[in-house]
């Protein structure tokens, strides 16, 4: 069993979603042969050595689950895209390109954070190239923490702003770039995050049958994906009620 999550938006003003992560590592992910976590896994992150203490404590769980033999993979998201190896060494993580192709078992799997595929939306599609550029990352690692600090919050508050002006077509994925980036890694299978939408898209891309599947994000309830040698089953549950044990 392989368990995938994303957009936690992790924050130590949500106690309540911060509970249900530690219970679901002590309790669910315990028994999986991976976790997969696709981005936005904090709600902002400055750097490794701006660690808090709450963000320390997220880090040691996630050490305690790695000891105990379930590997975790990490993508990077719009909100935590500073997430480096310093952090991902102390919390027992391997870091995952945003592309990356896994083989669950048998089959080439596409995982993506999601905010790459949103195309129309060209002015965060220009600020997130910016961004990511080596040149600026190594700038931002750089800036003083107290820079850093005020950055962030501008962009959040921003990017908040921006996207309950925007339509709604506008900040989801663009349907012509699912196929596209698809066949460019021949997968019949994609799985992201990001846009809060969750659901299992059936598709047709040429002569085969493919599947989209969009993972949710936690704020009124929680959202995994397991995978298993009979499929793949997109599960949402309450804060207050602990998934059931794998079968």
């Amino acid at each position: 069993m392989i368990l995938l999550i994303s957009d936690l938006h992790l924050e130590e003003e949500r106690p309540d979603i911060t509970r249900a992560f530690l219970d679901f590592l002590t309790g669910r992910a315990r028994s999986a042969q991976a976790l997969y976590i696709l981005g936005d896994f904090f709600e902002a992150w400055i750097g490794d050595d701006a660690m808090t203490p709450y963000q320390r404590s997220i880090c040691e769980a996630l050490r305690a689950l790695s000891d105990s033999g379930t590997p975790i993979f990490l993508m990077h998201g719009n909100r935590d895209f500073l997430l480096g190896q310093t952090f991902c060494k102390a919390a027992g993580c391997t870091l995952l390109k945003d592309p990356s192709v896994v083989d669950f078992y048998g089959e080439r799997v596409l995982l993506m954070h999601g905010d790459s595929l949103c195309t129309r939306d060209e002015a965060y599609m220009r600020l997130r190239r910016y961004l990511r550029n080596p040149v600026t990352l190594w700038v931002l690692r750089h800036l003083p923490l107290s820079t850093r600090h005020k950055l962030a919050r501008k962009l959040r508050s921003e990017s908040r702003a921006q996207t309950r002006m925007k339509a709604n077509d506008i900040v989801d994925v663009t349907p012509e770039e699912i196929p596209r980036i698809m066949t460019q890694y021949g997968v019949h299978t994609l799985i992201h995050g990001h846009t809060h939408r969750p659901a299992i898209h059936k598709l047709q891309i040429g002569e085969h049958a493919a599947k989209r599947i969009v993972l949710g994000d936690w704020d009124r309830q929680g959202w995994v994906l397991q995978v298993d040698e009979q499929g793949m089953q997109l599960m949402p549950f309450d804060f207050q009620r602990a998934l059931p044990p794998a079968a």
